[in-house]
């Protein structure tokens, strides 16, 4: 940079690169929450239990978590433009399918293409913007949870709207919007320069060695554990149409947006990020248990599920935040061994929920999710020297972008430090 500016520092004033990109990620992000308001419809229309169901989110986020492996050997052969066009395709082309399918194993299926478009598209997308957007690293994390919190405020509308004339509808309405994004994103994004060096899919695994890296992944699949089962399994007991479903789960992902941008940057510089993440796991650990509690009360249950987006906004941005600073290797690979491990969790969690209660009652889906994140707060405890390291990384390589500098340098120091105790 030529010059330091304040304005250099906002999440909100990105390169053209970076908003073709966050556009297509709001987009992507809308798949995760755009079938919740019509899972119901799904069952009763197709004559599937609700734990066949969630199979909707399992076959695509254990898709997705699978994937990642294999997106930096993709993405470093092909470059990141390319890899994030592939994942567009893809998504395109099996989102349409599963509009198209008349039976749930065909959904499901359907879904798991969708989920490998996804992860190509994922890990992928946050290089790209963590290379291209100014304001530091915190800047480029902020413009990229935005993205998230937006997509995944708008999906659950989305759904609901589409899902109350058809459950077809939102399968299609993505399609639609995931194809405008793929001409914006091979009309506005730069070709990035190819890595020096080529990955391997043995890298994502190898770097879980990191104790940091590792620490955080864990942590992660602990707190997504918590996070679908509330999103994948709380729309049967609320007993809502898919529009009203719809709107719940919008007034959840406006709070997951608003806090992931303006929330989590106000804890993180009053109580710093480890506190920041120890504190808000710990609240929404009680969220979910307050669910587990009075799931049969439709109003409580209501209220609870939109409050969990103030805690999910938070832990999405700090999260990425440390993952990014404590993994001593490339991002796109500290990106891709992360997403793995916390997508299996989220993946799973669905699915158990379904079967917990079949086999036992509804309270007891969201009495272990509740247990998960507790169990993520003492696996987390484990790496709190990581964690310390990291958040001085990140204020150092985010005074250099402060001062107009090139942070290039600072971030690679700050990565080899973080590295140094994994």
């Amino acid at each position: 940079m030529s010059q330091p500016s304040a304005g250099a520092q906002s999440p909100f004033k990105q390169p053209k690169a970076v908003w073709a990109v966050a556009f297509a990620c709001v987009v992507s992000f809308m798949g995760i929450g755009l079938v919740d308001p019509i899972l119901p419809a799904i069952s009763e229309d197709l004559h599937a239990s609700p734990s066949q169901v969630t199979l909707l989110f399992t076959s695509y986020l254990v898709v997705t978590a699978v994937a990642m492996l294999v997106t930096g050997f993709v993405s470093s052969r092909i470059g990141a433009k390319r890899t994030l066009i592939a994942g567009l395709v893809l998504i395109v082309v099996f989102s349409a399918l599963a509009g198209t399918s008349g039976s749930i194993s065909g959904i499901i299926g359907f879904r798991a293409g969708w989920g490998l478009g996804n992860a190509l598209f994922i890990a992928t997308s946050l290089a790209v913007i963590v290379a291209s957007a100014s304001g530091g690293l915190g800047g480029a994390i902020i413009a990229y949870e935005s993205a998230l919190g937006l997509g995944i405020a708008v999906g659950p509308l989305l759904g609901g709207l589409l899902g109350d004339i058809s459950w077809r509808g939102p399968f299609y309405g993505v399609a639609v919007l995931m194809a405008i994004a793929l001409i914006a994103t091979i009309t506005l994004v730069k070709p990035q320069p190819k890595p020096a060096r080529k990955t391997s899919i043995a890298d994502p695994i190898r770097a879980l060695r990191h104790r940091g890296l590792l620490v955080m992944s864990l942590t992660a699949l602990c707190y997504n554990w918590g996070f679908f089962t509330v999103l994948g399994y709380a729309p049967f007991p609320m007993h809502l149409s898919a529009l009203r479903l719809g709107l719940v789960f919008t007034g959840w992902g406006l709070l997951v947006a608003v806090f992931a941008v303006f929330g989590a940057p106000w804890l993180q510089r009053r109580l710093g990020l480890a506190r920041t993440l120890y504190f808000n796991l710990a609240l929404f650990a009680v969220d979910v248990l307050v669910i587990a509690i009075f799931v049969n009360s439709q109003a409580t249950l209501i209220v609870a599920v939109i409050v969990a987006g103030v805690f999910i906004g938070v832990n999405n941005t700090v999260t990425t935040q440390a993952v990014m600073m404590v993994a001593p290797v490339e991002r796109p690979v500290a990106s891709a061994a992360y997403g793995f491990v916390r997508f299996i969790g989220g993946g799973l969690a669905p699915y158990a929920a379904g079967k917990l209660a079949e086999h036992a009652n509804i309270h007891v889906p969201f009495a272990i999710g509740a247990a998960a994140i507790v169990l993520g707060i003492g696996v987390l405890a484990i790496g709190h020297r990581d964690l310390a390291r990291a958040e001085r990384n990140q204020a150092e390589v985010d005074a250099e972008a402060a001062r107009g500098g090139d942070g290039a340098e600072v971030t690679e120091a700050a990565e080899a430090g973080s590295g140094s105790g994994s």
